[in-house]
C-alpha cells in the first residue's frame, strides 16, 4: 500500500483484537507496513494464525499475539499479560469484533442475545477499558472500532446483530467526548459487504445486495485499510467521534 509520509506509524505500537473474518490479517499488514508494531489478540487460534502467517510473509515486523475470550475480564487480563512481556506502551486499539448473527427477532433466545451482545461490546468495553486506561496515563491514544453499516440502518433478520453495532458506535462517540482531554482520539470505520476474495465482476453482480450497492462490487480489506492507516495516524489529530464508512455507498440509500 502506497504511503504518505503524514501518515507514518513508525514507532507506534498497535493492538489488533479480531473475532475473525479475511480482513484482520490485510488490517494487521497495513498497519505494519505504515510502520507500526501489531500485536494481535484472537479469540481463536485459527484467527491468531492467519493474522501472524501475514505478518510472517512481509518484511514487516509484528509482536505476535495471544489467543484469549475478550468476553471475560480473566481473558483480557491474560491478554494484556501477554502484551506486557514485550515492554512496550500502546499506542493505538483496533478492534474489530464483527461476530455476525442472523435469526428472526420473535425466535431469539435469551442465551443467543447475550452471546452476541458478549461477542461484539462487551468484548470491546472490557478491552478498550483495560488499554484506555493506559492510554490515559500516556496522554496519547488511538482507537478505532470496525461497525458494520449495520449500526445505522436496519435490516431483516439482525436486531441483536444491529443492536450490538449501534452499541459500538454509541460507544465510539461517548469515548471521544469523554477522553478528548486526554490527546486520545476515538473513531468508527464502517464496513458494508467485504470479501478477500477475488471475485470477477459480473459473479458478484449476479447477487441481490451486490446489485443494491451503488458501486455494484464487493469490497476488499484493501479498500479499507487506508482509512484504518489515516485514523490511527497523527493526521488524525483533529478527527474523532466519527463514523466514517467504506462500504461502496450503501449508508446512502433511503
Amino acid at each position: 500500500m502506497p504511503l504518505l509520509p503524514e501518515y507514518d506509524l513508525s514507532g507506534k505500537v498497535a493492538i489488533l483484537a479480531t473475532t475473525g473474518g479475511d480482513q484482520a490479517p490485510h488490517l494487521a499488514l497495513a498497519l505494519s507496513e505504515a510502520g507500526a508494531l501489531v500485536f494481535t489478540i484472537a479469540r481463536r487460534q485459527s484467527h491468531l494464525t492467519a493474522v501472524l502467517q501475514a505478518l510472517e510473509g512481509s518484511s514487516f515486523a509484528n509482536r505476535g499475539g495471544v489467543v484469549a475470550d475478550l468476553a471475560t475480564t480473566q481473558g483480557t487480563s491474560l491478554a494484556m499479560e501477554a502484551f506486557d512481556h514485550h515492554d512496550s506502551p500502546v499506542d493505538i486499539l483496533v478492534n474489530d469484533v464483527q461476530s455476525m448473527f442472523a435469526k428472526p427477532f420473535d425466535e431469539i433466545t435469551l442465551e443467543e442475545w447475550d452471546e452476541v451482545q458478549s461477542r461484539n461490546l462487551k468484548s470491546t468495553f472490557l478491552l478498550t477499558q483495560a488499554v484506555g486506561r493506559r492510554m490515559v496515563d500516556k496522554q496519547y491514544g488511538r482507537i478505532v472500532n470496525l461497525v458494520s453499516g449495520l449500526a445505522e440502518r436496519g435490516m431483516i433478520n439482525t436486531s441483536a446483530f444491529s443492536a450490538s453495532q449501534a452499541g459500538l458506535l454509541s460507544l465510539t462517540r461517548s469515548l471521544a467526548v469523554e477522553w478528548g482531554r486526554h490527546n486520545i482520539r476515538v473513531n468508527a470505520l464502517g464496513t458494508g459487504w467485504t470479501t478477500a476474495e477475488d471475485i470477477p465482476l459480473e459473479v458478484q453482480q449476479e447477487e441481490l445486495l451486490v446489485r443494491y450497492t451503488p458501486l455494484h462490487r464487493k469490497g476488499h480489506p484493501r479498500d479499507i485499510a487506508p482509512l484504518l492507516v489515516y485514523l490511527c495516524s497523527e493526521s488524525c489529530d483533529y478527527t474523532t467521534g466519527q463514523a466514517v464508512y467504506v462500504d461502496g455507498g450503501l449508508n446512502a440509500h433511503p
